[in-house]
């Protein structure tokens, strides 16, 4: 058999994008290619579950589009499936001067992007949340929670009930095209199909690679390491606490989250992985390792981001230190409040010439399109993203 449209992933991109596709062409025949035993194993499962409303992005970027309209239909699909979530809100906290003009031009950001925000002085911080201080904050009312394992479990049911096998414990081991499709092998059989989407993640160099695509890429995994407060400390925080953002970092910095399960966790840092999927501290992987030491681009980065990456290690080898950085906002924490929580990579996709890269990254032929770089926040985007997956694969399939 040869189908119509295969995909290589089943996180929350690779099934949106299934579903994608049979809403736009209900008789497609699809196959979902799955190397783990169940469906968003990897980064889908590994986040805080957070809605995000898109106040970081440049205006006018497809991120921060994206971004909007994914928390709309995120949220949209959520009450449709019956699938619970909360929108909470988030305040983006400035402890310093230095922060609070950062926290002027978030302010102005979010209007461009038509995001709602407030600014809150230091009482109104106090009178929203006690245990939190800063001399002010920003107000994000559209910020929510939800569990994206279950999104992707209703992703996945909806697209099996219109037809889509989903392939659980399938590895890619070679990719092959022809005129005519493309081959996609596993050690237990191979699959047809005539248009091929990758969204392979942490893996989705090595796929580009293995399907004979020259790219100018690697992935560098970073750790994002959190942990779990006490249960008596669930109603510590009413919204999501967030410190203002260093516009010359990556990351947004660690933050106390509540969760749609009713906890409160604290994180993530953001420290180099020594292996792609070691979810477990101190995961070692050589060729995981081997793969970024071996790429001229890694360098640069450790070169241009050195300090910081110091620092990162030192919070996550020291917890006195990973406390100093929660307690600049919620100075009532204590290191038996920091109990041992979950951990997540991040597949951050770095140009050969060092680049971070932060926007979308395809590489295509006549008939594949991987995805080797869906910008964060990937989940809350996941819809609109793959709406964009479709329509550009849907656009030359008759071709084809």
């Amino acid at each position: 058999m040869t189908y119509d449209f295969a995909i290589v992933g089943a996180g929350i991109v690779g099934l949106a994008t299934a579903r994608e596709i049979l809403r736009a062409r209900p008789l497609s025949s699809i196959v979902v290619l799955e190397k783990e035993a169940a469906v968003a194993r990897h980064q889908t499962g590994h986040n805080s579950g957070v809605i995000h409303a898109g106040i970081y992005y440049a205006p006018g970027s497809l991120k921060a589009r994206f971004c909007r309209e994914g928390a709309a239909a995120t949220k949209a699909f959520c009450v449709e499936q019956g699938i619970k979530f909360e929108n909470c809100g988030k305040l983006l906290v400035a402890t310093n001067e230095r922060e609070r003009i950062a926290m002027e031009a978030l302010f102005e950001r979010a209007k461009q992007n038509g995001i709602a925000a407030e600014r809150i002085d230091r009482a109104g911080l106090t009178r929203l949340e006690p245990n939190v201080t800063g001399l002010a904050a920003l107000l994000v009312p559209a910020t929510g929670i939800v569990d994206y394992k279950l999104v992707s479990a209703a992703f996945a049911k909806i697209v099996t009930a219109g037809g889509a096998e989903i392939a659980l414990g399938s590895k890619v081991a070679a990719i092959r095209e022809d005129a005519h499709a493309v081959e996609i092998s596993t050690a237990e059989r191979s699959f047809r199909a005539r248009s091929l989407i990758v969204c392979g993640g942490l893996q989705s160099d090595r796929l580009a690679k293995m399907a004979g695509l020259q790219i100018n890429h690697r992935i560098v995994p970073f750790r994002g390491e959190f942990y779990t407060l006490p249960k008596s400390r669930a109603g510590l925080i009413k919204h999501l606490i967030y410190p203002i953002p260093d516009p010359k970092l990556p990351f947004v910095g660690i933050h106390l989250t509540r969760t749609i399960d009713g906890r409160l966790i604290v994180g993530p840092n953001a420290v180099l992985g020594f292996a792609r999927e070691g979810y477990e501290k101190f995961s070692f992987r050589p060729k995981d390792v081997l793969d970024y030491l071996a790429f001229p681009g890694f360098w640069r980065v450790i070169g241009m981001h050195f300090a910081a990456g110091v620092e990162e290690m030192r919070n996550s080898l020291w917890k006195q230190a990973y406390l100093a950085q929660c307690r600049k906002y919620c100075p009532d924490l204590s290191l038996a409040d920091l109990e041992p929580g979950v951990a997540g990579i991040r597949a951050q996709a770095v140009l050969r010439d060092g680049t971070l890269v932060h926007d979308f990254l395809f590489a295509e032929t006549a008939r594949m399109l991987h995805v080797c770089n869906a910008p964060s926040p990937a989940a809350t985007s996941a819809i609109p993203i793959a709406r964009m997956i479709a329509e550009k694969v849907l656009s030359r399939f008759e071709a084809v």
